[in-house]
């Protein structure tokens, strides 16, 4: 598998970034790495264990540092840190780079760009916003409805029904994530996080009617950009020899992309409300999420009258 990276250019529009190199061509410059730093003991000459395909932040320390330095020895530490083949370098704090530090990243063809935010929030947004765009992705053919702030994934055979569903839920005051084809991306060992192409998004396929344009039909809110899964919902023709969980006692999961995500398996059968019937899912999974399962009070209750019964014999 390559490795995957986003380019200083797409990083600049999705951050609002001021390019300070508009002689260099941002765009073949890479990121790989969601790791950032402050370049702060390289700033003094020491680079033992330097990672050079981080970008790096110049805050206010590191600004005032350079600043207070001999000039000389200061071009020395600019040569030092932009020979190493840096993706960019990024100012906090409105901080722009002097003339030197202009001129030699343009030899040296690095990137450098600004923004007006404080280094910690920024910091924290670039972060977020690399580990969105490196973190590992998968797409499965499916639907993603946000249901009372639940991801619910509805998987299964094409045809069977899922967009149906998803169109009910959204009639019900439901958001639509995604129709047909889910983008997944694991941010991080908890989360994974569901968009829609581009190409397909706020769209709806309904066989013998065709596509329908969501955002257009309910309106703005009727849609959401993302949405983390928490649950998914596969569904699948009813067959009578098969066995169905009941109860629910145990939770039963599948892998996407290495996480475990709780899965139930719906049969479909005519006069079941796949949109009732996935809206209680949700709400089910939440309150799981929040210490309650009814499955388990039924059998605490079952319990209890069979040794209260037991004690009165």
């Amino acid at each position: 598998m390559s490795q995957k990276s986003v380019s200083v250019s797409k990083l600049a529009k999705l951050l609002d970034l001021k390019v300070f190199t508009k002689e260099l061509d941002i765009k073949k410059h890479k990121v790989t790495l969601s790791d950032v730093n402050r370049p702060a003991l390289q700033l003094s000459g020491y680079f033992e264990y330097f990672e050079p395909n981080r970008v790096q932040i110049i805050g206010m320390v590191e600004y005032s540092f350079l600043k207070q330095m001999d000039p000389d020895k200061r071009i020395e530490i600019y040569n030092a840190l932009l020979e190493r083949e840096i993706p960019c370098i990024i100012f906090s704090r409105d901080f722009e780079p002097d003339e030197d530090f202009l001129r030699i990243a343009e030899e040296k063809d690095v990137p450098l760009l600004g923004t007006h935010r404080t280094t910690s929030s920024f910091m924290a947004e670039l972060i977020l916003c690399l580990s969105e765009e490196l973190a590992p992705c998968v797409t499965i053919h499916g639907v993603l409805v946000d249901v009372y702030g639940e991801g619910l994934l509805i998987t299964g055979e094409s045809g069977i029904g899922k967009s149906e569903a998803a169109l009910e839920l959204i009639r019900r005051g439901h958001r639509l994530v995604t129709d047909d084809v889910v983008e997944i991306r694991k941010i991080n060992e908890h989360t994974l996080v569901g968009t829609s192409p581009a190409i397909t998004r706020h769209f709806i396929e309904l066989r013998g009617i065709g596509i329908v344009d969501v955002k257009t039909l309910f309106g703005v809110e009727a849609v959401k950009e993302k949405q983390n899964i928490d649950l998914v919902i596969k569904l699948e023709d009813w067959k009578k020899e098969n066995e169905y969980d009941r109860l629910g006692l145990e939770e039963e999961y599948t892998e996407i992309l290495g996480n475990q995500v709780v899965c139930h398996s719906l049969p479909i059968r005519p006069g079941r409300n796949l949109a009732v019937i996935c809206e209680s899912a949700a709400v089910n999974h939440r309150q799981k999420k929040m210490g309650y399962n009814a499955a388990q009070e039924l059998y605490r209750r079952v319990q209890e009258n069979l040794n209260k019964t037991e004690e009165d014999e």
